[in-house]
């Protein structure tokens, strides 16, 4: 493989953006993209794997290198240089790389590899929180797999299309896919592709969905002609998903306290064929209070950690801090206390988070059980997803019931 100036000078940009003035490494990788139209899909996929690769790597490769952060560009160059020496990369004769220990990077890299920390590339407070909370065995396992490339995902948009239709229609713009079992809407991308440039995606056909994040609407067993309030909706695939087993009957109430994420959602249903969806911001106790006593269904897909989706986030694992996490425990319970109040006698509620930490999950559902706010609920079922046994992102779901 030949590295190109250019594409490689796009990849020192987007890394400088997300090490250096913290911006998110899919925003930045976006950006860079549309740099040069000239640019082929081969060309683009080199950016935006090298820049993800360095980002999930980065405190092993920073450590081989021997540079320490703040890195300046000479910095992202050397660990431009161990990224491509390792992937086996002839290094151009450009003065980035003039004084690069070709031999002593792979010797280092052996060695490194031996310690967790280094080899998985993760921070010291991550690794001890994932040992305490998975075990040893569970959590080496897992934070191995996150930091694996996600495979691309799509779920069918059931009230336009099936999914043998939507496969043949991809087939058509040379893209091809294959039916997961058990997951009943998904589909997954054979080789990655940019499906939203495909027609079937512009008409709506589709939506690109980890196959763990489709398992949460099934989960809140919803019918058609319900009322269902997603409190915690953003950008709304999961809202979008419930609107098509509804088959867009019924009500569906999408919060969120963000409005920019609601008007993505209007967007999007409006693609996805979607009318049965009323959009509400969570500006203050209000929204909430209205809504005592009248959902049959509530989704909390709570705020979270994130640690089950490193894998399409790789940068959260620096942005991450201790203090965070602490308080998005804080969150969880105060959303769960007041959410829950929406819910009507003989209701149902789900509570989903994208952690694999069972402080964030069961801890916080057994909490609310015996809080005075949860003593009208009773515990039906729930779904702990591990990445490295389902090969999907990290969940968890349970499912609550209100008494009559």
């Amino acid at each position: 493989m030949r590295l190109h100036r250019n594409l490689c000078f796009a990849v020192i940009d987007g890394l400088h953006k997300i090490f250096n003035e913290n911006e998110y490494a899919d925003k930045v990788v976006q950006q860079l993209l549309r740099r040069d139209k000239r640019w082929g899909s081969r060309d683009r996929g080199f950016i935006a794997e090298t820049v993800y690769e360095i980002v999930r790597y980065k405190r092993l490769y920073a450590e081989i290198a021997n540079v320490k952060e703040p890195f300046d560009r000479d910095n992202l160059w050397r660990m431009f240089a161990v990224w491509a020496t390792l992937k086996g990369i002839k290094l151009p004769d450009w003065k980035y790389f003039e004084t690069t220990p070709t031999r002593k990077i792979k010797g280092r890299f052996d060695e490194l590899s031996k310690t967790r920390k280094y080899k998985e590339s993760i921070p010291d407070w991550i690794d001890d929180l994932g040992i305490e909370e998975l075990g040893e065995s569970a959590w080496a396992k897992e934070i191995e797999m996150q930091n694996e490339q996600a495979d691309v995902i799509l779920r069918v948009n059931t009230l336009k299309t099936n999914k043998k239709d939507l496969q043949l229609k991809l087939q058509s713009e040379n893209i091809e896919t294959e039916v997961i079992p058990n997951y009943p809407s998904a589909l997954k991308l054979i080789e990655r592709a940019n499906v939203f440039k495909t027609e079937a995606f512009k008409n709506g056909w589709f939506e690109v969905q980890d196959a763990s994040s489709q398992l949460v609407a099934d989960f809140l067993d919803v019918k058609p002609g319900m009322k269902v309030v997603d409190a915690c909706a953003g950008a709304g695939g999961k809202t979008l998903h419930l609107a098509s087993l509804m088959e867009n009957k019924g009500q569906i109430i999408a919060m969120d306290i963000y409005e920019s994420k609601l008007k993505k959602l209007k967007i999007r249903a409006r693609r996805n064929g979607v009318h049965n969806i009323e959009l509400k911001v969570i500006d203050s106790t209000k929204p909430i209070k209205k809504l005592y006593g009248k959902a049959d269904r509530l989704l909390i897909d709570a705020p979270c950690s994130g640690l089950g989706v490193l894998r399409r986030n790789p940068d959260a694992k620096w942005k991450l801090q201790p203090e965070f996490i602490e308080n998005i425990k804080k969150v969880q319970s105060e959303v769960l206390e007041k959410y829950s109040k929406m819910v009507k006698p003989g209701g149902k509620m789900v509570y989903a988070t994208c952690s694999v930490l069972p402080s964030e999950n069961q801890d916080q559902v057994e909490k609310f059980l015996t809080s005075e706010a949860g003593k009208d609920f009773k515990f039906v079922k729930d779904k702990k997803i591990l990445a490295h046994k389902s090969g999907f992102d990290g969940f968890y779901m349970a499912q609550l019931e209100k008494n009559k």
